[in-house]
């Protein structure tokens, strides 16, 4: 377990920023303690400083998981972010998209958002942006990416993708052995 380059850093902030903004800052300052982002064996945890100590106690070739594993970097130095920051990401998240519940389970098997499952998508969201997925219940699914802006969705085909998938809960069930 060690701090994360300045490059990897820049990298993970890059990521976040495009779901978040710069609402990263309140990630880190935060009123119930210091928490910082550590990378162990090419993953990044978030993690509180006194369980980071804590954990330091444990020999590395024993240590699998500590915090929350918000996601990956691949072999070529890309960060990917994995669904065990969703819990971060959601309340904090610029935009967002609700699908209606029929589109949700298609959402769920790793399946795109097309326009006829999408309930409402937020107003200012561009092109490309990261976005967060709820159900109507607000409870969130998972995050992609616009495929389209909030502009472009309303003369859309119906069958045309708006959110390109990266993550839904649904992965816990399908990948459990990867998200350690």
């Amino acid at each position: 377990m060690r701090p994360l380059t300045d490059e990897e850093t820049r990298s993970l902030f890059e990521k976040l920023a495009k779901y978040i903004g710069e609402n990263i800052k309140i990630l880190i300052d935060r009123p119930d303690g210091v928490y910082c982002f550590r990378l162990h064996r090419d993953r990044v945890f978030y993690i509180s400083e006194t369980n980071m100590k804590l954990a330091c106690n444990i020999p590395r070739k024993d240590l699998l998981s500590f915090g929350t594993c918000f996601g990956k970097f691949s072999k070529n130095e890309k960060f990917k972010l994995h669904i065990t920051a969703l819990d971060y990401i959601a309340p904090y998240a610029k935009h967002k998209v609700w699908l209606k519940p029929n589109a949700e389970q298609q959402f769920l098997y790793g399946h795109n958002v097309m326009k006829t499952g999408l309930a409402r998508i937020s107003e200012n969201t561009l092109k490309y942006q990261g976005v967060v997925v709820y159900s109507m219940n607000d409870v969130p699914l998972g995050f992609g990416v616009a495929a389209k802006s909030a502009e472009e969705t309303r003369t859309a085909d119906p069958l045309s993708a708006i959110v390109f998938h990266q993550a839904d809960i649904g992965e816990y069930i399908r990948n459990e052995e990867h998200l350690a």
